[in-house]
């Protein structure tokens, strides 16, 4: 069981990170492999609508001066997939949307190369706005025809400075139960 989160916050080690990393331990503690990749950092363009992954059919993007091609293969070789951004007026961080748009667009181009994979969708939020970074998030797994993985409540920690996400006692709940619910999941999908 591998999974491979991504954190679309401009922040290391901030709240989403915080987050990722409980739903993460829970994988690991049921058996999974994990690996966080951390966005912050890394400028990344959106999707140049070249169209060039639909000509090459080569599971790349053409733009090749970021991570965006070593993320697809860890996406591809993985059983699951998450999500993470924080809340930025009202939807996820540009460097997400960026993430999404470019191996959104390799995936649909070669098949829906991420089709039944697993996928889960992790936001930290100060006050308002977690459910359109929700939204945004988990419409990238049902465009590409993946399984979403649930939780006890939708998978938002409020917290505003980086570690306060963990005084929210149902956000951590939530955070467990996903990553409990996903290992499950995994191991159903693989069976």
């Amino acid at each position: 069981m591998k999974v491979v989160a991504f954190n679309g916050s401009a922040r290391k080690k901030g709240n989403t990170t915080h987050l990722l990393n409980i739903v993460l331990d829970e994988i690991k503690a049921q058996g999974g492999e994990t690996e966080l990749v951390e966005l912050a950092g890394i400028n990344l363009s959106g999707c140049k609508a070249c169209y060039q992954c639909f000509e090459s059919k080569n599971d790349r993007c053409a733009v090749d001066d970021d991570l965006i091609n070593d993320a697809i293969d860890k996406m591809i070789a993985a059983d699951a997939i998450i999500l993470g951004s924080p809340t930025y007026f009202a939807d996820v961080s540009a460097n997400m949307k960026a993430f999404m748009e470019r191996t959104g667009m390799v995936s649909r181009a070669n098949g829906d190369i991420f089709k039944r994979k697993v996928g889960a969708s992790v936001v930290a939020v100060r006050r308002a706005g977690a459910s359109h970074v929700f939204s945004s998030l988990n419409n990238f797994f049902l465009i590409g025809q993946m399984i979403l993985a649930a939780s006890s409540y939708w998978n938002i920690g409020i917290g505003r400075e980086p570690g306060e996400v963990m005084d929210d006692a149902e956000g951590v709940k939530t955070m467990k139960d996903l990553g409990a619910n996903m290992a499950w999941l995994i191991k159903k999908v693989k069976e």
